[in-house]
């Protein structure tokens, strides 16, 4: 049961319409957690960075570790294989990447961040450029996880840009 919790996002990618979109703006919502508890222990900068890589990390590890039997247990009530609809652990996964390195330092600059990150990271997991389609590829966690993985990099290249060359302009 647990593992079902995990992969749908304790839920959230039974929700309908776009799974997808709901798991990642839960993941905003957690990232927007660890940036307010950072913020009110004045911890270092460093923090939430650290934060993004183990919660990554945490995700993916789930996806790649469930990710065969998400497979098996989805397609069988959906009749479909491939990459199932209710796993959102990899948008919180790939969501998390999005905002690695990214300054928050300001909670106007926070919600900035996490606003545009949001949709950048939407925005290629939906279009998914090259490689990302052919990650999907990939067996069952792997394919799960990767394409929202290289989603995410593309994301956060882009938010680097705009929020260290654009906005410090």
């Amino acid at each position: 049961m647990m593992r079902w919790w995990a992969m749908t996002g304790l839920g959230l990618g039974c929700l309908p319409g776009a799974p997808g979109t709901f798991g990642s703006a839960g993941a905003i919502v957690v990232a927007l957690g660890v940036w307010a508890a950072h913020r009110a222990a004045g911890t270092p900068a460093i923090v939430p960075d650290a934060a993004w890589v183990v919660l990554t990390v945490l995700a993916g590890t789930g996806c790649v570790k469930w990710g065969p039997w998400a497979v098996v247990y989805f397609a069988a009530r959906a009749g479909k294989p491939g990459d199932p609809r209710q796993v959102v652990l990899d948008e919180f996964a790939g969501q998390w990447l999005a905002l690695l390195a990214i300054p928050m330092p300001t909670f106007e600059r926070a919600l900035a961040v996490l606003g545009l990150q949001f949709f950048l990271f939407r925005l290629f997991d939906v279009i998914k450029p090259p490689p990302a389609r052919r990650l999907e590829k990939l067996p069952a966690g792997w394919g799960i996880l990767s394409d929202d993985l290289a989603a995410a990099v593309y994301a956060n290249i882009l938010g680097q840009i705009v929020f260290r060359l654009l906005a410090a302009a």
